[in-house]
């Protein structure tokens, strides 16, 4: 496994501020300020200063006319975040709202980023992977 990939998953608790802790596991590898956006499935993505770089320059080297909408998803909604002494960031209102982050979150590794997730779309999203999605989606993979 690369040291530099993002796993694992993490129950984090959201105060009414939208201040919530970074697992310090996976702070180690994306930095002490990063980047959240919107990510698929009403989820946020968390990307390190770099990758988010990576991304952003993908993006802009798509011609207008496909790529769009798709610019206007991440980046405009993206925010650096800095993590405090006690590891702490702080979620925007509206990537809070975009994702229905509330209390209950879950973090979750995902290689090259982060999902936040809300605890019972996590659950739920899960819930509804069924093994033979997953083999289906490993077909070819030589796994």
């Amino acid at each position: 496994m690369s040291l530099n990939k993002l796993n694992g998953t993490f129950y984090q608790a959201m105060d009414v501020k939208g201040r919530m802790s970074f697992p310090n596991k996976l702070r180690e590898i994306i930095g002490e300020s990063f980047v959240v956006t919107k990510g698929i499935d009403e989820c946020l993505f968390v990307y390190s200063l770099e990758n988010f770089e990576v991304l952003s320059e993908k993006l802009e080297n798509l011609p207008m006319s496909t790529a769009r909408n798709i610019q206007r998803f991440f980046l405009a909604s993206a925010q650096v975040v800095e993590a405090d002494k006690q590891g702490r960031i702080l979620i925007p209102m509206s990537l809070r709202n975009f994702a229905h982050l509330e209390k209950d979150i879950v973090v979750a590794g995902v290689s090259g980023r982060a999902e936040i997730w809300d605890r019972k779309r996590w659950d739920d999203y899960n819930a509804a992977i069924s093994e033979e999605d997953v083999m289906a989606s490993m077909e070819g993979l030589n796994i």
